[in-house]
């Protein structure tokens, strides 16, 4: 489970930004909580989490930030990718990531804590990447560090710093010598790859390397711009003679959400990898079948395209940060996901739910906790980001978990919202040319 990420110096956060999914030392909902056992330790994290702010504030750069430090670590280097399929054009072009007014001397840095397994992670990259728009710049990784269980296993910066590697002797390769380990470690490091993908895997500890790894592929699962989201189904070797292919799970799902159609389902055809959904129709005349986009609603279509990954997300207790997640969704669909990530007994191995919006009827105290409740808003300096539980219970600006939190948005008293008014536009347009 994620309980906290940062990173600085990417695109519109100049400054550190800092995502907590650590309980803040609140009294409220202690059902949305997730609980688990660290090394002796209890360890609690939120279950779900909404970010909110005006357009162009930097909402959608936190989840954008996950998903490009994510690609970094699975990749193991800072170079250019080629040919993975996202919107967020920063994961593949590392140019695009530094904050606009950046100069070379300043580090693109990203810190993440999470569990896996039975270990609690903190992993540190500081990356010096140039500036803005800067695709020839000579790259280096500046600082990277490993903890595990709180203890330093590694610093890594123009030489390698080996912790206490006494703290993983379990997860040790075999036959492991730290004085040939420490030898060829620190005279192979390369400043466009990073330590712990290439040296501390083979020389350290591949177990560990395999647990993290696993994590950012499998656990941490982001969705950048949702609407631009397509899913194929995986169909199974036994589904192969048959001409359709239909999930009773996502059909179910369907019929509650709203569903013009009888069912959808997908073809079966083995020479393609995406496959588009099919509306099933019964007629008098007998059965129809047409695109599900030019019959379906744009809603139904978004939401028989997310709510696969509100299943994989539950099953597999993966931590799932989703940007517009609710466009063109209903609210009380949202309300109900949320309360699944919630609920004890339907969420058992602590999954999470990460999402921005502009919609204000989740600000409701009986649904969020206030720590649940993020904040983005720009300033001069560039984006900032907060949570409703950093505001005091007392005072001109306090919040109790007793108050309309909607209400108190709307009339300005947690920032992250701008006033628009567009009649001076219209009032002094000369004529229709210019319209």
């Amino acid at each position: 489970m994620l309980l906290e990420f940062k990173m600085k110096n990417f695109k519109s956060f100049k400054e550190e930004m800092d995502f907590v999914m650590i309980p803040a030392s609140i009294k409220d909902l202690e059902y949305s909580l997730i609980k688990k056992e660290i090394n002796g330790k209890e360890i609690k994290a939120l279950s779900s989490a909404a970010i909110y702010g005006p357009n162009s504030s930097g909402k959608t750069n936190v989840i954008g930030g996950m998903e490009v430090f994510r690609s970094i670590m699975l990749s193991g280097n800072i170079l250019n990718k080629d040919g993975i399929n996202t919107p967020n054009t920063a994961v593949n072009n590392l140019e695009l990531i530094p904050n606009i007014t950046s100069n070379k001397s300043e580090t693109v840095d990203f810190y993440i804590k999470f569990t896996a397994q039975e270990l609690m992670i903190e992993f540190k990259l500081s990356l010096e990447l140039g500036e803005f728009l800067d695709p020839h710049y000579d790259r280096k990784v500046i600082e990277e560090e490993l903890y595990i269980n709180s203890n330093l296993i590694y610093q890594r910066n123009t030489e390698l710093k080996v912790g206490k590697i006494e703290t993983i002797k379990d997860y040790l390769i075999e036959n492991f010598s730290p004085d040939t380990a420490e030898k060829i470690a620190k005279t192979n490091l390369d400043n466009k790859e990073l330590f712990f993908n290439g040296m501390f895997k083979t020389l350290y500890s591949k177990k560990i390397y395999d647990t993290v790894y696993e994590w950012f592929r499998d656990k941490f699962r982001i969705i950048y711009h949702a609407d631009k989201m397509h899913i194929s189904p995986i169909i199974s070797s036994n589904n192969k003679e048959k001409k359709y292919y239909i999930d009773t799970t996502l059909n179910d799902a369907l019929k509650d959400f709203g569903l013009t159609s009888e069912k959808i389902a997908y073809p079966i055809n083995n020479d393609k990898e995406q496959v588009e959904p099919l509306s099933i129709i019964n007629l008098k005349e007998g059965t129809v079948v047409l695109p599900a986009e030019v019959f379906e609603s744009f809603g139904t279509i978004r939401f028989l395209n997310i709510f696969p990954l509100i299943l994989m997300a539950i099953n597999n207790g993966a931590t799932l940060a989703i940007d517009e997640l609710d466009a063109s969704i209903h609210p009380m669909a949202i309300m109900n996901i949320i309360n699944i990530f919630h609920n004890d007994e339907i969420n058992k191995k602590g999954a999470q739910l990460i999402f921005n919006t502009h919609n204000p009827i989740f600000l409701n105290n009986s649904l969020l906790r206030r720590d649940e409740i993020k904040f983005v808003d720009k300033e001069e300096n560039g984006s900032i980001h907060y949570s409703l539980s950093d505001f005091k219970t007392n005072g001109e600006k306090g919040v109790r978990n007793t108050e309309d939190y909607m209400k108190n948005y709307f009339i300005n008293k947690y920032g992250a919202i701008k006033n628009i008014d567009f009649s001076d536009i219209f009032n002094n347009m000369k004529g229709s040319n210019e319209l």
